[in-house]
């Protein structure tokens, strides 16, 4: 029974692919170019890697060129990442431990941190006039040429807030009077209106408007009056015949 060869297995194509040897690329264009891609999927595991597992993550490569490629978290350098190794090396070949090392970093940083707010606190009240008997000439030289610019700059600030208002009070300012003006046109157009018509009215007659409506009305009569008047003409009426009195011309 014949067992097949195992190196002659590996150089066997797997699932369409090929199975590349490592070993050195002699190619000078093949290896340039494999350089760049597996140098770009490194940079890229080593970012996922600092995001995903929030770890500090530091690349260092160098091409056959001496070319030199480097990757670190944003929050820390490459330089810094070199030397917290350096300092876990050392710690933890004195204390064997890590974990110590890193517990040894962050009381530095603390403390590094509550220093710095001890100095701005001290800085905040000298601003305010406070704690100057520890300061020299120097230092309050420093701290008048401070105050002044700082001084300045609210002054400015505040001249530019005021300016700001003016302007706008002043556009304010401007359209009260277009609008007052504009009031002023339709009260004294009213006016004018109700002048004319009071004029029209004194203009015409004092009886117009009884003739008018006379005019436009139906004539009425009195009966009383007129039948009696009536009567009388019909009494009357044979005086002009027999009446017996001549006419003299004097």
């Amino acid at each position: 029974m014949e067992f097949p060869d195992n190196n002659q297995e590996s150089d066997k194509k797997i699932g369409g692919r090929g199975k590349i040897e490592i070993k050195r690329i002699e190619n000078t264009t093949n290896r340039q170019v494999t350089f760049c891609k597996r140098r770009n999927g490194l940079l890229k595991k080593a970012y996922e890697l600092s995001v995903l597992c929030d770890a500090e993550v530091a690349l260092i490569v160098f091409s056959s060129r001496g070319k030199l490629y480097e990757y670190a978290n944003n929050s820390f350098s490459v330089r810094a990442t070199i030397d917290r190794y350096k300092k876990a090396s050392a710690d933890s070949t004195n204390t064997g431990s890590i974990s110590e090392a890193n517990t040894q970093f962050y009381q530095q940083e603390s403390t590094k941190l509550r220093r710095q707010i001890r100095e701005i606190q001290v800085a905040n009240r000298n601003i305010l006039a406070e704690g100057l008997d520890a300061l020299n000439f120097k230092e309050l030289k420093n701290l008048e040429t401070r105050v002044e610019k700082a001084i300045g700059r609210i002054r400015s600030k505040k001249n530019e807030m005021l300016f700001a208002e003016i302007e706008l009070m002043q556009k304010r300012e401007v359209e009260l009077q277009n609008a007052n003006m504009y009031l002023r046109g339709k009260i004294a157009e009213s006016e004018r209106a109700q002048q004319q018509q009071e004029q029209q009215m004194n203009l015409m007659p004092a009886g117009g408007s009884v003739e008018y409506q006379a005019l436009n009305s139906e004539p009425s009569y009195d009966v009383r009056n007129f039948l009696p008047l009536n009567i009388q003409l019909e009494s009357n009426h044979h005086y002009s015949r027999h009446d017996p009195t001549a006419l003299q011309l004097v």
